[in-house]
This record gives C-alpha cells, structure tokens and sequence, in this order.
C-alpha cells in the first residue's frame, strides 16, 4: 500500500500523482498543510515540504525527485518502451536537467508563488504568513512565467515530447507546475500555439483525470482548465 502526503494543489505533490498514474499504482491521499508544521509529518521529511511516500516496511520517500528515481527503479522496467526515463545516458541527463527545471526554477519563480499567493495563504493564519495575497508578488510571477511557457513553446517546436521523442518525467513536471496555476486561469495560453497543443496532450492522458477534477472550495477554476480540447 502506498501512502501519499501531499497537498492538492503543490506542484511536486501534483508530479508525483501523475507519475504514479503513468505507472497504473493506487495510493492513498493524505493532505497535509504544511504551514501548520505537522510534528509527526516533521519526523518523517524534517525539510517540511510534500509530497512524501510511505510504503510498508519502507522509510520515508521524501520529494519529488527522489520518489520519482524511486519509482523509475523498482517500477520502470516493466513500463519498456512507455518507460519515463530514457535508456540511454545522454536521455536521462535531459530528463533530470528538465526535471529541475520545472520543480526547482519554475517553482521558484512561478508556481510556487503564485499557488502561495492564491491558495495556501487562504487557509494560514496571521502568524503563518496568512492574510491577502500580494499583488507586487503575483505581477512578478506571472511576467516570470511567460519567459517559461515561451521555453516550452519552444521545446514543444523542436521535439515530439519536451524531453525527445516520448512522454517522460519532464513533461509530467512540467504539465504538473502548469496545471496548479491554469486552475487559477494564470496561463496566457494564447501567447504560444506550441505549448498550448503540447500541454493538451499531456492533460488528455488518463493519469491527469482526478487533477482535473478535484475543485478548491470557493475559488472555482475557469471552463478551459477540464476542457481536453480547451
């Protein structure tokens, strides 16, 4: 049984969904806020940060990029051809590069603040950080991200996949940092035909359907963000 810590609407939590999806692997959700600084979510991830997985008789597998390597190496095998991580080396090094981009530069500069801004500072207290989200914060994250949908335009224009020729960990990354802040309508969708048509095949595949229909209470997402076809 795999146990799953995560937040809804993190970015990483939301990778890790998708990744085990592709994976056709069951797990069981447990949110977690992690604002509220959890003792017993603490002992298991002490940097504080979802997702987490739990399995039976295992450690604590903490962060994306190492659940990720975790899945890919007990799991990967038996995926062949439909494997997220390339065979060859000079693959896999694209992949991981891509996969740091997304969950390290795009959080930072993008998803992350925004998915603060709008959603979890609507459930912190005060003394959390809570209160209304910063206007001087959001305008930042959402110039950064045009430079960003512009490089997966781009990506989207030279390969088949972001990472080459398939499907792999990158565009779950990538799709999973862009689905938490198109829910909030923040993608400028028309300003890159190419990401655009790329980002549609990746949220018609079957591991994105319970993203797509999980609904924040009170803060509805636009019609295009379920529309397979926008």
């Amino acid at each position: 049984m795999i146990t799953l810590f995560h937040h809804a609407f993190c970015p990483h939590s939301r990778f890790i969904r998708l990744a085990l999806g592709e994976y056709g692997l069951e797990s069981e959700l447990v949110e977690e806020r992690i604002w509220e600084r959890d003792e017993a979510f603490l002992a298991m991830n002490p940097a504080g940060t979802t997702p987490v997985m739990m399995l039976d008789g295992q450690p604590p597998i903490p962060g994306a990029a190492i659940i990720a390597e975790y899945l890919d190496e007990t799991h990967g095998q038996r995926l062949g051809e439909r494997r997220l991580m390339p065979a060859t080396s000079a693959g896999r090094i694209e992949v991981r590069r891509l996969m740091s981009w997304f969950n390290d530069k795009f959080y930072d500069e993008v998803s992350g603040p925004l998915v603060t801004e709008r959603v979890y500072k609507r459930f912190m207290t005060a003394e959390q950080g809570g209160g209304a989200p910063s206007t001087e914060v959001m305008r930042a994250a959402r110039s950064n991200l045009r430079y960003h949908l512009a490089y997966i335009g781009w990506l989207a224009r030279t390969r088949n996949f972001l990472a080459g020729d398939r499907p792999t960990y990158a565009d779950l990354a990538a799709a999973a940092h862009l689905s938490a802040i198109d829910y909030l309508g923040d993608v400028p969708w028309t300003e890159d035909d190419a990401a655009k048509a790329w980002y549609v095949r990746i949220k018609s595949r079957p591991s994105f359907r319970p993203l797509l229909n999980e609904w924040l209470p009170g803060l509805p997402a636009p019609a295009h963000y379920i529309d397979l076809d926008f």
